[in-house]
């Protein structure tokens, strides 16, 4: 029997040649890819044609990406000379736990975010140094003016780490703990400079 050299194959040839499976090893970076590609694949094809499904399912996330958000963590980025040099004006994102919310938990020397009180929708990170029933220096230390108050209840006080550039509790005085949105827990970026924020404020106590 002579076979021609022609490499035109008649599609009933086709159609009789059987390949046992693994016979052939696949090429590894197909497979890699094809491996990366299957979430994606099995994605399009449940979605794929059914625009309520996809709905739902968008409507599912938001409202899932929403309620960690609100309650859980959030990334927010520094802004302002006001926490020089604990935190720069550009470029460092900090982690905010929403389980702070409302003052809860907070204690002297943590870092929360705020609603400005002084630029009403805008957020505002500061420095705790008083709670309900301290005593505070009304002004900046240093100043001619030693005048005392004490935190009412509900309220704190607040300020900034760079007092010659911090609009805070020296100027619009006891902020509600109503008004806290967390508490700074890490810096996060840049990312050679993340780490975990420590409250290292130690308490004085009289002998």
């Amino acid at each position: 029997m002579h076979l021609s050299a022609s490499p035109y194959v008649e599609p009933d040839l086709l159609r009789n040649i059987s390949v046992k499976p693994g016979s052939i090893a696949p090429n590894g970076a197909m497979a890699a890819y094809n491996r990366l590609l299957r979430p994606f694949k099995s994605f399009q094809n449940h979605y794929a044609g059914h625009p309520f499904r996809l709905l739902v399912a968008t409507i599912k996330f938001t409202f899932a990406a929403h309620v960690f958000c609100e309650f859980a963590y959030v990334a927010v980025p520094a802004w302002g000379p006001s926490m020089l040099p604990t935190f720069e004006v550009l470029g460092d994102w900090l982690l905010i736990s929403r389980q702070y919310r409302r003052g809860k938990g907070i204690q002297i020397g943590d870092f929360v975010t705020f609603d400005s009180v002084v630029e009403p929708g805008e957020r505002a990170i500061k420095r705790v140094i008083g709670l309900e029933g301290d005593y505070v220096m009304r002004d900046t230390p240093g100043s001619r003016s030693t005048e005392m108050l004490q935190v009412p209840k509900g309220h704190c006080w607040v300020v900034g780490d760079n007092l010659p550039y911090s609009r805070d509790s020296r100027h619009f005085g006891p902020m509600p703990m109503a008004l806290i949105k967390g508490k700074v827990v890490a810096k996060v970026l840049p990312w050679e400079e993340r780490r975990w924020i420590v409250n290292d404020v130690q308490p004085v106590t009289a002998n």
